[in-house]
């Protein structure tokens, strides 16, 4: 079958030769440039990309993307959309011609949306912007989504051993997603997913009381019916309240994202956090256990790095260590140092835990 990766750009030329090396094993790369300044265009056009430029005003992030997905040849098959800092590990080719079926219209794979300082995974999650030629329209101004519009049902395939890789530029604005956030909201107000995603954006910046108001909003739709999202809501909501100095709504709204989604680590180790803040070494300790008992990290983008990563042991450690569990206190402790052993603090912890238990001289 025949593979086109197709993307937009705009002065990434530092990403381009990684990005062409990742996705040569595609038949062609298209590419749809956006106002480039630097050399991006020349780059990839020596490297073998078909590229076009088009100034896209005013600025839409799904117009771009139908643009770019003008550009693939009718003959091809399987569209592969990308971002140039992002990177396939070698072999996605070959595994994604081992999974694909011919009434296959997308295929989920696996995406690591971030990395930690010492170079291990972060957020990580399943996208499904890998689908067949035709039928599908990017839609929203930002966060866009696929929609599909095609004759034959719709049907949505994982490929194992398709892994890509985002490497972002830490330094690129993201100054323009809250004014495209709002204007998503106001075409489609009934929209649960850009309402939830306009509400974090609001505490992202720090705009406490319009996050909680457009976060309650979202929760009171009736197509707001994913427990995870619904679950997420009311976690951005405590953390508002928090910002605000209010921990008791901030333990309203954690209790009830753990109740909406007790199946989730996120919900139960916020939960911890708060509790720990409060020194309910009791409360830490339940919302810990409750935690830790799951142990299917979960695909979606509302997984977050830090419930899957040290936190919850090192909160558990420092909560039994104050019941006088000391020696349960020293196994956590030592659970949380194999997952971020650069952490000094926990070291120490190790250390004073291990003398009060008598392991060393």
């Amino acid at each position: 079958m025949k593979v086109v990766v197709y993307g937009i750009c705009k002065d990434e030329s530092q990403f381009v030769d990684r990005w062409m090396d990742s996705m040569e094993e595609a038949d062609q790369v298209v590419v749809l440039d956006t106002g480039s300044q630097d050399d991006t265009v020349e780059k990839l056009r020596r490297r073998g990309a078909v590229v076009e430029q088009e100034i896209i005003q005013p600025w839409r992030f799904d117009t771009a993307r139908n643009r770019s997905m003008a550009l693939i040849p009718a003959d091809a098959d399987v569209c592969v959309c990308t971002d140039l800092d992002e990177a396939f590990h070698p072999g996605w080719r070959a595994a994604l011609e081992r999974a694909w079926t011919p009434d296959a219209t997308q295929g989920r794979y696996r995406y690591t949306w971030s990395f930690q300082p010492d170079g291990r995974e972060g957020v990580v999650f399943y996208p499904e912007k890998i689908h067949r030629n035709g039928g599908f329209r990017w839609v929203g101004p930002v966060h866009e989504v696929l929609r599909y519009q095609g004759p034959q049902r719709e049907k949505i395939i994982t490929l194992p051993g398709v892994q890509l890789d985002h490497r972002a530029d830490p330094q690129k604005s993201r100054s323009q997603y809250l004014p495209l956030l709002e204007l998503a909201v106001a075409e489609e107000p009934e929209n649960d997913r850009s309402a939830h995603y306009l509400g974090r954006e609001y505490m992202f910046h720090g705009m406490w009381r319009k996050s909680i108001a457009q976060l309650q909003r979202h929760l009171t739709l009736k197509s707001a019916r994913w427990a995870d999202e619904r679950c997420a809501s009311m976690r951005y909501i405590a953390r508002d309240y928090v910002a605000l100095e209010d921990k008791a709504q901030a333990l309203v709204w954690l209790l009830r994202a753990a109740a909406e989604a007790p199946y989730l680590r996120e919900p139960w180790v916020e939960l911890g956090h708060l509790l720990y803040s409060l020194k309910d070494w009791a409360g830490v300790c339940f919302a810990i256990d409750r935690a830790l008992a799951i142990t299917q990290r979960p695909t979606s983008y509302v997984c977050e790095e830090k419930p899957w990563g040290s936190l919850p042991y090192d909160l558990r450690s420092v909560a039994r260590y104050h019941l006088g569990l000391v020696e349960q206190a020293y196994q956590d402790a030592v659970a949380a140092q194999a997952l971020d052993p650069q952490d000094q603090r926990i070291q120490g912890n190790v250390r004073l835990l291990a003398e009060k238990t008598g392991r060393t001289g």
